[in-house]
């Protein structure tokens, strides 16, 4: 007898059948087990858990085909894995298996060849692992989504080299996801910051910080970025968000340039200049050399604005400044320090020979014709010159010395330059002072109307009068408007002189009135800068109501330029004016800039004729052809023409032979106050 025996045989000395075994085994593991012979696909062997997988006990398994156990539509599913296993190959799956009860769990199958003689089935339910994968999936879904779907570039990177990106990441660099994996991130780092995002990383961390990143076609973008450690089962690793700043950055960059520019210009403002001539000075101070400041300003840009309006006064400013930037070299700065106010730092000079031969040539250059909205103009500058050391020490000091000079230029003509002298700011003390006596002067009413009467040049009768506002000086007594309207202008006094004008004029014809003076009516100057400043109809109608003048015995004398500023403005202003019943003259005509066509779209009673057409007739056979022209329009328009500056009897019979209407001068009465006023009406033959 052998020693040797063999497991059947141990089996059956220990009273194990076999069959009983292998079921024994198949059924207390968790997996279902089942056994197909190869030809036949019949089923020769079935766990109980198999069985039960498909309502069955497993010996109503035992001889059935996998087609009648599986389906129909399964076996047909089937055929490709099962040709697998004919082959030779184990071959595993999952699919959704819909139990007996009803219930549907996910189901891991592997078929394993055995042989040529049949296949070993196993199915393990992975309903949980399933899902729990599953959520996972969608999680990792849902955050490639976000990923892509954010605006800010993403990087994941670990031991510096770039293992994610997200879309955003592509646009920001140009690099395509393949293109950036693998790759050294401080290879997307602009140069000058890479020590920054080194150490930063390093660190390990997590402040916003800014920086730039170069594009693949090279430009650098400026980006702020935030970084964090993270940590997974590959050890830590970084995840960086980036953001492009490059509109915020511009945006910035914009607002750093109206601080120190002009925005209509675009020159450098008076800060921009006061910063440059300050280090201008210290350069100078410490090589002991010179600078020198020139201070500019153009004559009679306010005619310009007045008549043909602030748009192109505008335009007019953007070429003065854009003949100031050809005309001045490197490494000198032109400035716009206000309204039609410039400045030149001239920052190297060696003498002040230098200097004015640059002020030379902005006086040329500056002076030279050029078109706006096809009307030519030719405006000087008056150019003031301070020169350091000797002129002053400081900024501020060069300033005021050059604006002095300004002035003096101003004084001497206009169009040229002068450079400041000792005992030139003299004149800047005046004018302050000036301003703070007329200030003074509004608060007090300090002020008094003559009245120049106009009379009929056909009969000589009394046809009203113009008041002229004078103001009480402290020192030098009655001073006349020419001496002070253009610091009231610029000072922005002139509409509170007027409203006093206005108010004491219709109080002062009431009261003559209604102590039984001629019934005629007063005329009352108003400034382009009023007419932009105040309600002139509300005003005037106030005005009325509270002195009690009729209408009719009001006048209002505007130049053309307030017709041209804003003319729906003044249309409009004009018709309540008609509609109050309050005449409108037109001052100084024919000396402006303006067209004739506004003398039919408004509602206009007078033109007047300027001192300056009437002076020199009648022996100026020009000016003789000016005033018959003046006259015959307004003839034609139906408008009365009123001569001003009448002086001889010649100019009067002269205007008498050519139609005019109305006269006012010297040759008829000087300007009167009320008193010797109200005399020479009273004298007056009945």
């Amino acid at each position: 007898m052998s020693e040797t025996l063999n497991a059947a045989e141990m089996a059956r000395m220990h009273g194990w059948d076999s069959e009983v075994l292998l079921r024994t085994v198949a059924d207390s593991v968790p997996a279902l087990w089942a056994y197909y012979a190869t030809r036949s696909s019949r089923c020769l062997f079935a766990s109980k858990s198999y069985a039960q997988a498909y309502g069955l006990e497993p010996d109503a398994l035992i001889g059935r085909t996998a087609r009648d156990i599986v389906g129909e539509a399964l076996w047909e599913e089937l055929q490709p894995r099962i040709a697998r296993v004919m082959a030779g190959e184990t071959v595993s799956y999952t699919r959704r298996h819909l139990g007996a009860d009803g219930e549907s769990c996910m189901m891991e199958t592997t078929l394993s060849p055995h042989g040529q003689q049949g296949v070993f089935v196993a199915m393990a339910d992975v309903t949980r692992q399933w899902v729990v994968e599953q959520s996972m999936r969608q999680s990792e879904e849902r955050l490639r989504k976000f990923f892509n779907a954010t605006d800010e570039a993403i990087i994941f990177h670990r031991n510096g080299r770039v293992e994610d990106l997200n879309e955003a990441t592509t646009r920001l660099l140009g690099y395509t996801l393949a293109e950036s994996v693998g790759r050294v991130t401080l290879d997307f780092v602009g140069e000058e910051h890479r020590a920054q995002v080194e150490a930063y990383v390093l660190a390990g961390d997590d402040y916003a910080y800014e920086a730039t990143v170069r594009h693949k076609d090279g430009r650098l973008v400026p980006v702020e970025i935030a970084g964090r450690t993270l940590e997974d089962a590959g050890g830590p690793y970084r995840i960086a968000v980036v953001r492009d700043i490059s509109a915020r950055k511009a945006a910035q960059e914009r607002m750093e340039f109206l601080s120190l520019h002009d925005s209509l210009t675009q020159l450098p403002n008076r800060r921009h200049l006061m910063g440059r001539l300050a280090q201008a000075l210290i350069d100078a101070r410490r090589q002991h050399a010179r600078a020198a400041l020139l201070f500019i300003d153009l004559d009679h840009f306010k005619t310009v604005n007045d008549s043909l309006g602030h748009q192109a006064g505008d335009l007019l400013l953007c070429e003065m400044a854009r003949r100031l930037r050809s005309a001045v070299p490197a490494p000198a700065l032109s400035a716009r320090l206000g309204s039609d106010q410039f400045a030149v730092v001239l920052p190297d000079i060696h003498n002040r020979g230098d200097a004015a031969r640059v002020a030379d040539r902005l006086l040329a250059d500056m002076r030279a014709v050029f078109h706006i909205e096809g009307t030519p103009l030719s405006l000087s500058p008056s150019i003031g010159i301070a020169v350091f050391p000797e002129d002053g020490q400081g900024a501020d000091e060069l300033i005021r010395r050059a604006d002095a000079a300004m002035h003096t230029a101003k004084e001497a003509g206009r169009g040229n330059r002068q450079f400041y002298a000792p005992g030139m700011e003299g004149r800047a003390t005046e004018i302050l002072s000036q301003e703070r006596l007329l200030r003074d002067a509004v608060k007090q009413g300090a002020f008094e109307l003559h009245y120049q009467p106009q009379v009929s040049i056909g009969d000589g009768t009394l046809a009203g009068f113009e008041a002229l506002v004078r103001w009480k000086h402290p020192e030098f007594g009655l001073v006349g408007p020419a001496e002070f309207i253009g610091v009231a202008e610029s000072r922005g006094l002139i509409a509170d002189i007027g409203r006093w004008v206005l108010r004491e004029a219709c109080r002062q014809m009431k009261e003559w009135h209604d102590a039984g003076q001629p019934l005629v009516p007063v005329a009352v100057n108003l400034s382009a800068l009023e007419f932009r400043q105040r309600d002139v109809a509300g005003d005037i109608a106030a005005v009325l109501q509270q002195t009690g003048l009729a209408p009719h015995f009001l006048e209002i004398e505007i130049t053309e330029s307030v017709l041209m500023q804003d003319p729906d403005a003044a249309r409009a202003t004009l018709v309540a004016l008609r509609t109050l019943g309050v005449g409108v003259s037109i001052d100084d005509f024919g000396t402006g800039y303006s067209s004739l066509a506004y003398l039919k779209r408004y509602p206009i009673n007078k033109l007047k004729i300027d001192r300056s057409f009437v002076m020199d007739t009648p022996g100026s056979d020009d000016d003789v052809a000016i005033v018959t022209a003046i006259v015959q329009l307004g003839r034609s328009l139906q408008l009365r023409t009123v001569a001003e500056g009448v002086e001889t009897p010649e100019q009067l019979d002269l205007l008498r032979q050519l139609g005019c209407d109305l006269a006012q001068g010297y040759g008829i009465s000087p300007p009167m106050d009320a008193a010797r006023t109200r005399a020479w009406t009273e004298a007056l033959p009945d």
